[in-house]
């Protein structure tokens, strides 16, 4: 398997159709391929060698699309950059993983100059943009002749994503080409898709979800649509003019996109599936969601970067607007040739319906994290990659994610999965987003505690938000306290950063 071979394909068989649109630019098959040769050429000239790690920190581009390809053609190994990082989580990715050449764009321009200091294995910055001083890409491709691929494939390394920046030092997750092709192999086989139709790319390409879309589009051959940056009406406008009929959201992005007034005067219709993940949904937003876009099937998906991204999908014939609907809480089955189970904490399997931390395993898991053979042997346990997330399943084989197994609340010897106490505020009127996290406790030893999201931080009756609860969940479950928040800390992928909101309380 390489990651490659897509590429070769799609110039093989339809050389003429259209493989990326941004900002109005059409690039065929043809002339991303070539694109790509040539950027590796510059590569070669540059001294990469095959394993050699290549960064990129850029908002989202067809040039972006262009040079992963190219750094895969030229042998290299990517490590796309989080973007949202500051200087020292961005220097210390760089250093740990000895990448010898960045890519950047005029955003990132400044902070470049910055990690060079900081940085002894960066040898080269390249300039994405037109004009820019230094190594320009596009002076440099005036004098590249392309190279042929150097077929790296199967378990050579791929790509090195750095995660868990919030919670100290990232850990570097190593990606394989078989890892990378047979996790999009088995998504696009556990979950139909709209074929070769156009497809919109919103989530930042530094993330697992955004990365693992383009290795997905490109094995259809389906034209990949681009913005630089998440924007609704931007994001709305081009559904309408592409006729997109794929696009993956994180929630809080399908809620901004339902809310935006440009909506109502946009014609949807052509979407046919809308992918979710990355973060939980509340039956509310979900319906109005499916409300929206009628023609187009929701699939809830779950993953995480350790296994290319996905483990498992709640398909559309499986989707309900009736949140009392047992599986409408799952996120459904193992996609095709991922394995996973339930264990205990000595690691055995536990019976159907019992809680326990999730466990995968099959072709698309991660090699380990790179230069952390300790944190390798916590994760993956005879060939099981270890999860994190506390959950069960049920006799049909649907997942029901609970937790993460370092955010169960335990008060009076309860075990408390937050997510359940979050399902319960959602339906709430006034609530945009809640997190719950436990609160230490003299007599219980932890007490939940609500932070919620409301219009401007307005609070609400907290006596009626305790009685909602006490109506869904049990009473040992409820929260014993409330804050309300005008905002929430949020992870690029949209995820609630617990750790910040932990922090904040002990510093109250």
């Amino acid at each position: 398997m390489q990651l490659t071979q897509s590429v070769h394909k799609a110039v093989r068989e339809r050389p003429e159709d259209v493989a990326t649109i941004f900002e109005g630019q059409h690039t065929t098959h043809a002339a991303f391929a070539d694109r790509v040769a040539r950027i590796a050429a510059v590569l070669r000239q540059k001294g990469i060698q095959p394993g050699d790690r290549i960064a990129i920190l850029a908002e989202g581009s067809d040039r972006y699309v262009q040079i992963l390809f190219a750094i895969w053609w030229a042998g290299g190994v990517i490590n796309p950059v989080n973007a949202r990082w500051s200087v020292a989580e961005i220097a210390y990715s760089l250093r740990d993983s000895e990448t010898t050449i960045l890519f950047v764009d005029s955003a990132f321009a400044e902070v470049a100059a910055e990690l060079r200091l900081e940085t002894p294995s960066l040898e080269t910055v390249i300039h994405m943009d037109a004009g820019a001083d230094g190594d320009n890409l596009d002076q440099l491709l005036q004098q590249a002749t392309p190279v042929v691929d150097a077929m790296r494939r199967n378990d050579d390394l791929a790509a090195i994503m750095y995660t868990g920046g919030t919670t100290g030092f990232p850990k570097g997750v190593m990606l394989s080409h078989r890892a990378l092709v047979a996790g999009a192999m088995s998504t696009l086989a556990s979950a139909p898709h709209p074929g070769d139709l156009p497809s919109l790319h919103v989530a930042p390409f530094f993330h697992i979800g955004g990365l693992a879309a383009i290795v997905q589009y490109a094995l259809r051959a389906a034209p990949q649509v681009i913005i630089a940056a998440f924007d609704e009406p931007t994001a709305l406008r081009l559904i309408e003019e592409c006729k997109i009929a794929d696009i993956f959201v994180v929630p809080t992005m399908l809620r901004r996109l339902l809310d935006h007034p440009d909506r109502s005067s946009r014609d949807c219709s052509s979407l046919r599936s809308v992918r979710y993940g990355a973060a939980p949904i509340d039956s509310a937003l979900l319906a109005d969601a499916m409300e929206a876009f009628p023609d187009a099937g929701f699939y809830h998906l779950y993953g995480q970067t350790e296994n290319s991204p996905m483990i498992s999908i709640l398909p559309p014939a499986d989707h309900t607007t009736d949140p009392d609907v047992p599986r409408m809480r799952s996120a459904g089955r193992s996609i095709v040739g991922c394995e996973v189970r339930i264990v205990d904490g000595g690691g055995q399997e536990v019976p159907v319906g019992y809680v326990g931390q999730i466990a995968v395993r099959g072709p698309m898991m991660m090699d380990g994290y790179w230069n952390k053979p300790d944190e390798t042997a916590k994760a993956i346990v005879d060939g099981w990659l270890m999860t994190g997330d506390a959950g069960r399943m049920d006799e049909n084989g649907n997942l029901y994610i609970l937790d993460r197994v370092k955010d169960m609340i335990i008060s009076g010897g309860e075990n408390i999965y937050s997510t359940e106490v979050e399902n319960a505020l959602s339906t709430f009127p006034g609530v945009v987003l809640c997190a719950v996290i436990g609160k230490p406790d003299p007599e219980w030893g932890e007490a939940v505690h609500a932070v919620i999201q409301t219009v401007d931080g307005a609070d609400l009756d907290r006596d009626a938000l305790t009685a909602h609860c006490r109506e869904r969940i049990a009473g040992y479950k409820r929260p014993r306290s409330y804050e309300f928040v005008s905002a929430m800390p949020l992870s690029p992928a949209g995820k609630i950063l617990k750790r910040d909101l932990r922090e904040a309380m002990e510093r109250a």
